[in-house]
């Protein structure tokens, strides 16, 4: 059925990443009205008889200034599958970022569910504000981190140092330019206020919810702040309740550990991989290939997207053969192929979500100090020499426009028991995040999957423990009585 006009130019625009913010109006009515209908190309459609469908909810772009200018947040909905008895209300989702996308996550997450969640629950997926759809930021070059080949991004000495703090405060710049003075309202508290929006628009009592990685962030986010309206809430691949910059300093020191049982477990399939049976001699090899691509990029790929590269495969152990396939044949082809990001680094899309990452990165709270950023990057190359820092986002806000007064606040004494779920060495959401947030939101219980190393877990893994725990918590509403282990997948075969 082919949308009206002016609804089919509005879905255009959203698509396109137009300016959503509205002039300023009186405030909104006390239920923010929410009309579905066509979604944006961007949105595949689920697989029959499944429907998928859109729409957006009106909200302040300054939730303390009710009555301020306006944003639209696009909402995007699959129907539950069962019958009324078995409905259990809504399940929103985010996919994690910050920055990602949710949208279509209704319908990529939800064909992956337990079908017992899929018949109980309306999958709900939205673009946070700043994000896709949601008033989307732009950072524009973002002090030439498009770039290619990019900067080494490991500074060494003190010229190289001064370089790299001298790119954060040109980062900073330019968001501030341009997000045109919405810097201060793209925060996680701000978010979770839209959350709420959307759960009022749909008539529904309460908010269940499902947030892996920073969607994690998110929901303790939500729980803070409307601890009466939480349901039924899983928070998987969890981000543990710190500063943020503190969070990347916790990330990059796992993903050592996770690069070094890489190392091992590729030279253990060195008949497979040709790259030494020893996990010294892979790491040598790693090294000759990532200090060539810095003297001497290829294709543009230098060091820069080769530890892109490297950061992505080490979230997902399915990801590790075609590393090691990769470093193999540069040294011995001198090809790039499978060293470069997975999809277009300077697409409108990773600019959008470059842009999103840092902006609320620095909107939920104080940024580092540029000396403690220095000393914390000594501190790491004193652990290894040559570390991964491609995560550290947060370092930008050592020079952001618009300091916020005060951190996000996270969990609640007041909201009802939470199921948490983590892999023992996910190297992307260290499981200690999961333990500290856990405080957080009493009465909560841990499903571990114990022996695995990738990021994302519940309807990811494949794991029936871990999947039919978290099904009858989504379906019963009951936590187990304690933590969970799940006996995990171990490392792959080659």
């Amino acid at each position: 059925m082919t949308p009206p006009p002016r609804r089919t130019a509005l879905l255009c625009a959203l698509a396109a990443g137009a300016a959503t913010l509205l002039p300023t109006t009186p405030a909104p009515a006390a239920t923010p009205t929410l009309r579905f209908g066509a979604c944006p190309d961007s949105v595949p459609a689920p697989p029959a008889p499944d429907r998928v469908e859109c729409g957006s909810v009106t909200v302040p772009l300054d939730w303390n200034r009710p009555r301020g200018p306006r944003m639209e947040i696009a909402v995007s909905r699959v129907p539950a599958s069962g019958t009324p008895s078995e409905r259990r209300g809504i399940l929103l989702v985010n996919p994690g970022g910050p920055g990602g996308s949710g949208l279509p996550y209704a319908v990529t997450k939800r064909a992956r569910l337990p079908e017992s969640v899929r018949r109980s629950y309306d999958v709900i997926g939205f673009d946070p504000r700043g994000v896709g759809a949601s008033a989307p930021v732009d950072c524009g070059p973002m002090g030439g981190l498009f770039d290619s080949p990019g900067a080494d991004p490991v500074p060494v000495g003190p010229q190289t140092e001064r370089t790299y703090l001298s790119s954060l405060r040109e980062l900073a710049d330019d968001c501030a330019t341009g997000a045109n003075g919405t810097l201060p309202y793209m925060s996680t508290e701000q978010t979770a206020h839209d959350m709420d929006a959307i759960r009022s628009a749909l008539g529904e009592p309460s908010t269940g919810f499902l947030g892996v990685s920073y969607g994690s962030y998110l929901g303790a986010a939500y729980a803070a702040r409307f601890p009466h309206r939480v349901g039924r809430m899983v928070l998987d691949s969890v981000v543990g309740p710190w500063d943020w910059y503190d969070f990347d300093v916790v990330q990059s020191r796992a993903l050592l550990r996770q690069r070094d049982t890489f190392f091992a477990w590729t030279a253990a399939h060195a008949d497979r991989f040709g790259l030494g049976g020893r996990a010294g001699a892979v790491r040598e090899a790693y090294l000759r290939v990532r200090q060539g691509l810095a003297d001497n990029p290829v294709e543009g790929v230098g060091a820069a997207e080769f530890d892109r590269a490297v950061y992505r495969a080490l979230g997902r152990t399915e990801r590790w053969a075609g590393l090691a396939d990769a470093l193999r044949a540069h040294l011995r082809e001198g090809t790039v192929a499978g060293l470069r990001p997975a999809s277009p680094f300077d697409s409108p899309a990773s600019r959008n979500y470059e842009a999103a990452n840092r902006v609320v990165k620095c909107a939920d709270g104080p940024g580092p100090d540029p000396a403690r950023i220095l000393a914390d990057i000594r501190r790491t190359r004193r652990i290894d020499a040559q570390p991964l820092l491609s995560g550290m986002e947060a370092s930008t806000c050592a020079h952001w426009h618009h300091r916020p007064a005060h951190r996000t606040p996270l969990g609640s004494p007041d909201a009802p028991p939470a199921l948490l779920v983590a892999s023992a060495h996910d190297p992307v959401t260290p499981i200690e995040g999961a333990r500290e947030l856990r405080r957080l939101l009493p009465g909560s219980r841990l499903v571990t999957l114990e022996n695995d190393y990738s990021h994302g877990v519940f309807a990811s893994r494949g794991n029936a423990c871990v999947d039919d725990t978290v099904a009858a918590y989504l379906i019963d509403g009951t936590a187990p009585a304690a933590d969970v282990r799940c006996a995990g997948p171990g490392l792959p075969t080659a």
